[in-house]
């Protein structure tokens, strides 16, 4: 008699919080490679197009996937709140892609990562929520780490705005996202913003080129630009399905900690690339960044702080996309 030996991972692996933290980790390593393409992009086509032709590609990976998803489809993909979603995504890539094109993808990530600390400080006055005073002196030295990466009056200048504007949007996507995802599931929000933001950044391009203010590159596009177009929605997209997987596997407090990956993979991108390291006191406003967020975020877990967290708002944290 022949015995067959099938070697199978644990349930708790295949089903649970394991599984979870590696989709979460492997996305927040392939979204620096889509934003590497992007950078590579914004040296034939302005960051508005770079913009319009990736949240393109991103709909046309997304969408077939949301059709074979369609059981986790719920709730009303096109309304007012969603359109404003949308609207706010546009701002959001266009301002990071932009920074892109200027800085190293690894300063301009790290500046972004000052989303969380800007949204401790917009939840008081837009939700009502209460921030105790440790919160908010960990905001205060996260936005001086943010400061020592800027540096104002530095090499950066005026485009060191572009991430915190970037930030600024995201966080406020976040609290749109509080209302939107109370009747709807994080797939069929994303779709939808998706969508938005597509139309959005179609009209915004042809306003842009009917009054000269750039000259369209699509035509003058080498053929590599077509695959990097195709790449930078690709692993955009990818990203995200991962991390709407991760969430369903596991709470936010086990995946927080590797959203920071993203900084590393940006970093080694921006190396092996573009030859971009960030120099010391760079990493130092990193680390500040980083620490700052991961106490805040640790601080909301703590079952004092969590019963001030509207639920709205918890659902809308586990929405992540960009």
């Amino acid at each position: 008699m022949t015995m067959t030996l099938v070697l199978t991972a644990p349930r708790f692996v295949q089903n649970g919080p394991v599984m979870g933290m590696a989709c979460m980790a492997v996305a927040m390593l392939l979204l620096p490679v889509g934003d590497t393409f992007a950078k590579l992009l914004t040296s034939h086509l302005a960051p508005v197009e770079v913009t319009t032709a990736r949240l393109m590609a991103q709909a046309l990976v997304l969408l077939p996937t949301a059709l074979v998803m369609r059981h986790r489809l719920r709730g009303p993909m096109f309304s007012p709140i969603v359109a404003l979603s949308g609207g706010l995504v546009m701002v959001t890539l266009t301002s990071l892609i932009w920074a892109f094109s200027v800085m190293p993808i690894a300063t301009a990530i790290a500046i972004f990562f000052a989303e969380p600390l800007i949204l401790t400080m917009l939840v008081g006055p837009l939700l009502g929520e209460h921030v105790g005073p440790r919160r908010t002196i960990a905001v205060g030295v996260g936005l001086a780490g943010v400061v020592l990466v800027v540096r104002p009056g530095g090499d950066l200048g005026w485009a060191a705005l572009l991430p915190l504007i970037a930030a600024t949007a995201y966080a406020l996507n976040m609290i749109v996202l509080r209302r939107a995802s109370s009747s709807r599931s994080g797939l069929t929000v994303q779709c939808g913003a998706t969508l938005y933001a597509c139309l959005g950044m179609l009209i915004l391009c042809s306003a842009f080129a009917a009054n000269g203010l750039y000259q369209p590159g699509f035509a003058a596009l080498p053929a590599w630009g077509w695959g990097g177009i195709a790449a930078s929605g690709a692993f955009a997209a990818v990203s995200f399905i991962l991390i709407a997987e991760a969430f369903r596997r596991a709470e936010a407090g086990l995946l927080a900690p590797f959203q920071y990956l993203e900084i590393i993979g940006a970093t080694v991108s921006g190396f092996f690339v573009f030859g971009d390291l960030p120099d010391h006191l760079t990493w130092a406003g990193i680390t500040i960044i980083l620490g700052s967020g991961l106490y805040v975020f640790w601080r909301e877990q703590m079952p004092s702080n969590r019963a001030n967290i509207l639920p709205g708002r918890r659902r809308a944290r586990r929405i992540r996309s960009r």
